[in-house]
């Protein structure tokens, strides 16, 4: 992953940057307001152990996965020293990320830096409008994209995301736990490409704030580059039309960033990522 500029978690600071022609309507206040928002409720979800969601929001699972713990804002840079003295002590015994996108203070990657964090990474966040029809395209052969919806087969779903994150497999079946009892389900469509019965790539759609937020798109190594991501990617675009959004947003890796700008998503901000020394 790549590093950013610093002073790039001023808000809207990518947006607004020399080159950036992405329409207003996707990066004006109002829809990055609800594009972090929708972010913010999918990663707290996680908390299933612990999550704050006041002056520090933040998520605990439990789990060794800093994915699946961290701190997604802080409302305001006064007494930082004693906010995150207070983020460490909450987050204590598990790996863990502090986020700073669109909806920190400015300034915030400065003071965490100043308090002992270190910055490893960058994601940009794509947005793309769902007034927009999503282009009809064929799976590959054999290929089909199922809707998750019951507990059967959601294990294998986390298996494979898991397997793709380099989760280990120990930590799968509270992985299942949380995410079959997230009080956020109702919000969540969970797909799964499945070639000959077997569940080969993943994504999670989270349907709130009028944004359809996509998340854990993961392929199995055995299959990629072979048009499961996009298959999959299209999916979510419909599950978000479905569903009466206007947005679709996400956070892109490498790798994914180049199919999303083929779907049509542009980068109109970033979150930096940031970890304390142990």
């Amino acid at each position: 992953m790549t590093n950013v500029p610093s002073g790039a978690d001023e808000p809207l600071a990518a947006a607004a940057s020399p080159g950036n022609h992405a329409p207003r309507a996707l990066w004006h206040p109002g829809s990055m307001a609800r594009v972090t928002a929708n972010f913010r409720q999918y990663l707290t979800g996680w908390g299933a152990a612990d999550r704050g969601e006041g002056d520090l929001g933040y998520f605990r699972s439990g789990l060794a996965q800093p994915q699946f713990n961290g701190v997604v804002r802080v409302r305001s840079l006064d007494a930082v020293e004693q906010i995150t003295a207070t983020a460490r002590d909450r987050l204590a015994g598990v790996p863990w990320w502090w986020w700073v996108g669109p909806d920190s203070p400015a300034g915030t990657s400065s003071a965490l830096t100043t308090c002992g964090a270190q910055e490893f990474a960058t994601l940009p966040v794509m947005v793309r409008s769902l007034d927009q029809a999503v282009d009809p395209m064929d799976p590959p052969a054999g290929l089909r994209i199922e809707a998750v919806t019951d507990h059967d087969r959601l294990p294998e779903l986390v298996r494979t995301y898991s397997a793709s994150m380099g989760v280990a497999p120990s930590l799968e079946p509270e992985i299942v736990r949380i995410e079959s009892r997230r009080r956020d389900n109702a919000d969540i469509v969970r797909l799964a490409a499945v070639l000959e019965d077997r569940v080969v790539g993943t994504t999670t759609v989270i349907t709130a704030h009028d944004v359809a937020g996509i998340f854990l798109v993961h392929v199995a190594d055995t299959h990629r580059r072979r048009g499961v991501g996009t298959a999959l990617t299209a999916a979510a675009l419909r599950v978000g039309r479905d569903r009466g959004t206007r947005l679709a947003a996400l956070a892109a890796s490498p790798a994914g960033e180049p199919l999303y700008r083929r779907f049509g998503f542009v980068e109109v901000s970033r979150y930096r990522l940031f970890a304390f020394p142990a």
